[in-house]
């Protein structure tokens, strides 16, 4: 009886979302009309959204950081990623399949444990070109040690370990850790990358300062981990800022408050600048508004969040 009722549920999940699914203009029945429809919506929401994603108010940045500011453009990398993501939203069944597991196991599963799982929920922050016009670096530029905090699926690794020698990754997700060592990316311990004896050239913390439990105790350990010549931290964080710790699918409130003022993109910028970075033994050496894009599902082609991408020196 319980399996007739499970199987019976089971039924009813897949005929709600595909019925749900057919009333979206993807399915309207005029092909010409379908293609048109989408082809308008796409490029007129791209290059509206494309305004705002990359755009700054220079004059409300405060003085001391509006220097540091590097227009950032959609480009052919970020375009692809797009194209990509509306394709991937496209495939009904691989996206009903998809919905089915997260919504069994999100009560007892992390997010990106799932995402893990189904190798799905990329997340994009920069092109290669974006990067190297953040760091301020030729494509042929090399260094030695690159260390991905937080590093996901190993995508976003890849756009910077061409730059680099050896390639250290973390992560906490057993399937995204997975992911990574089948990259061939060497997986550290998340209490093991502040004590391997050696520092780094280029440390990552992209978009984990709003996800992390103890921020502050993080910006220090990454400071003292940084080679202090030449060392760099590549930062970026979604604004406005909302810190949350996922536990178990479950979403709480960290242990350490950074406190970001401002209502503004900019604003918030100009306080984490001058506040918690400062406090941390950094200074701003560049920065940019970039879109923090991940891959859609049946509902949406692509997801976005507003990104500030920095690169901050150690200082004494």
């Amino acid at each position: 009886m319980k399996l007739l009722l499970f199987g019976s549920w089971v039924f009813c999940y897949f005929a709600s979302l595909l019925v749900l699914r057919m009333w979206t203009e993807a399915y309207l029945r005029s092909p010409l009309t379908r293609s048109l429809l989408v082809n308008m919506v796409s490029e007129s929401r791209t290059q509206q959204e494309a305004h705002e994603w990359y755009g700054c108010h220079t004059e409300i940045l405060g003085e001391a950081v509006r220097p540091a500011f590097i227009q950032s453009y959609l480009d052919t990398e970020t375009q692809a990623f797009l194209n990509r993501s509306a394709e991937k939203s496209g495939c009904l069944f691989t996206q009903l399949y998809h919905s089915f597991v997260s919504t069994l196991f999100s009560p007892f599963v992390s997010r990106t444990s799932i995402n893990g799982y189904l190798g799905r929920g990329s997340m994009f922050v920069f092109s290669p070109e974006q990067f190297r016009q953040l760091m301020n670096i030729s494509q042929d530029w090399k260094s030695k040690r690159l260390l991905d905090l937080g590093a996901g699926d190993g995508e976003v690794t890849k756009v910077m370990s061409p730059h680099f020698e050896e390639i250290y990754t973390t992560e906490v997700s057993a399937t995204m850790k997975w992911q990574l060592e089948k990259k061939q990316y060497r997986v550290l311990g998340i209490d093991e990358w502040q004590d391997t004896g050696f520092q780094y050239d280029l440390i990552s913390c992209l978009n984990l300062l709003d996800r992390c439990d103890q921020p502050v105790k993080l910006l220090k350990d990454i400071r003292r981990s940084l080679e202090p010549s030449k060392g760099r931290l590549v930062l970026a964080a979604v604004l406005p800022f909302h810190p949350y710790v996922e536990i178990g699918g479950k979403w709480e409130q960290p242990s350490e408050f950074l406190v970001v003022e401002g209502k503004t993109w900019e604003e918030q910028v100009t306080s984490m600048a001058n506040g918690v970075f400062k406090e941390a033994g950094f200074a701003v050496e560049a920065f940019t508004r970039l879109p923090y894009l991940c891959e859609g599902d049946m509902y949406s082609d692509y997801y976005h969040l507003d990104d500030a991408v920095f690169v901050l020196r150690p200082e004494e």
